[in-house]
């Protein structure tokens, strides 16, 4: 019987999995490592369907479109502005609409959440070790000296840079360079753009924006852009010299010999421009021990290329609250990683594939049209799988001995 957990990280998987677990019975503490939060401040995101039915299935999906906007579709364009295909957001019948919203807000929202449900979370609690204790639980220690009350489990939700996974496998494998940077800033509104559509350029770099209108958090309407853009691997000396003129330059460089508004949206942004390093984490061979598990970027982290990494960590955070409700830990530690890696797995090397059709054409030329629209059709398949998924909270979890499908 699982009593009671402590979740390492107060991220979008921490703060879900806290909220999951309550849920299913089980009381949680979150030690977050940052003094007052883990807010990654100015870049946005986006959770697709799955990522809000996950969200909807702990009652907090209404919270988070509360403060975000709704993406209604994409549309694909080259660099020579052809259209090149679309795909409306409520396909198959789906009544569920992905959210547009800033991570900090994500963030908020879901620790305003964690609290008024009364979980605990405590703040600067970076962890440095962990090992099982008496009474069959686990003992966290933390860098300021304190070490938490033995916990029946001990969940991972720190991050791809997880301390948590180097405990539970010294030898798992560091994360990835994708090769690639992303950008992100925040243009006036370009009225060709029609609000709640994401408009995706690809040329010598993937662009993507969407104008934001009636933000309930934003009095202005602003389209709101990214782009992943090739590049050697920046060093943390490097990053921390880059300023928003750099990374605006950076990405507008990479589409001035387009004929569509793409260097001009990115032109008419101010410096109030981030960029960062892209990783990913193809395979963690060791996602648990008797006493400790890892969910989201900590087991698994895909490029932003699919936009699904704060929907994976949801998914996940969800998975193994109902897991850890039905079965025993070791039954539902092992039943959970069944139920996710096959998924998440695909997940990242189907974002690192649409990294690496960036990054060969962009030495030499970029890719035609025609190369496009076909990759947009050989890929239209996959998001049957990836939107589509669903978690029923009510139903019970069995003892599964045979991988699930992605």
């Amino acid at each position: 019987m699982i009593n009671n957990a402590a979740i390492i990280g107060g991220g979008i998987a921490g703060a879900v999995a806290a909220l999951a677990l309550q849920k299913a019975g089980i009381e949680a503490v979150v030690y977050e490592a940052y003094p007052t939060g883990a807010d990654d401040v100015g870049a946005f995101l986006t959770i697709m369907h799955n990522g809000m039915d996950a969200l909807a299935a702990v009652d907090a999906a209404d919270l988070v479109a509360e403060v975000s906007s709704a993406a209604c579709g994409v549309e694909i364009y080259s660099g020579s502005g052809q259209k090149l295909g679309e795909q409306p957001y409520d396909q198959n019948g789906s009544t569920i609409s992905p959210r547009t919203l800033r991570r900090s807000e994500l963030y908020r929202v879901l620790h305003d959440e964690v609290s008024r449900r009364g979980i605990r979370v405590e703040h600067g609690k970076r962890l440095v070790s962990a090992a099982p204790s008496r009474g069959d639980r686990v003992t966290a220690t933390f860098a300021d000296g304190s070490t938490s009350a033995a916990a029946d489990v001990l969940i991972g939700a720190d991050g791809i840079k997880s301390t948590t996974r180097s405990i539970i496998d010294p030898a798992a494998p560091a994360p990835r360079y994708t090769g690639l940077n992303v950008i992100y800033g925040y243009a006036p509104v370009w009225p060709e753009l029609e609000p709640g559509v994401y408009r995706f350029f690809h040329s010598k770099a993937a662009f993507g924006c969407i104008t934001i209108a009636d933000h309930p958090a934003d009095s202005q309407d602003q389209t709101w852009w990214f782009t992943r853009v090739p590049a050697p691997e920046l060093t943390a000396d490097e990053l921390a010299s880059m300023m928003g003129n750099d990374w605006r330059e950076r990405a507008r460089s990479f589409f001035t010999e387009d004929t569509t508004p793409v260097a001009d949206i990115i032109a008419s942004t101010s410096d109030t421009v981030l960029g960062n390093n892209v990783y990913d984490l193809p395979s963690t061979p060791r996602w648990h021990t008797q006493h400790m598990v890892l969910v989201g970027d900590a087991a698994h982290a895909a490029s932003p290329a699919l936009a699904q990494g704060a929907s994976m960590a949801s998914e996940d955070a969800v998975t193994l609250a109902r897991c850890l409700r039905d079965l025993p830990r070791e039954d539902a530690f092992h039943v959970y990683e069944s139920l996710r890696r096959p998924r998440v797995e695909r997940l990242v090397a189907s974002s690192a594939e649409r990294d690496a059709s960036r990054i060969r054409p962009a030495r030499t030329q970029p890719q035609t049209d025609t190369d496009v629209a076909a990759a947009e059709r050989r890929r239209e398949a996959e998001r049957v799988w990836l939107l589509d998924h669903h978690i029923e909270w009510d139903a019970p979890v069995t003892n599964i001995t045979t991988p699930a499908a992605p």
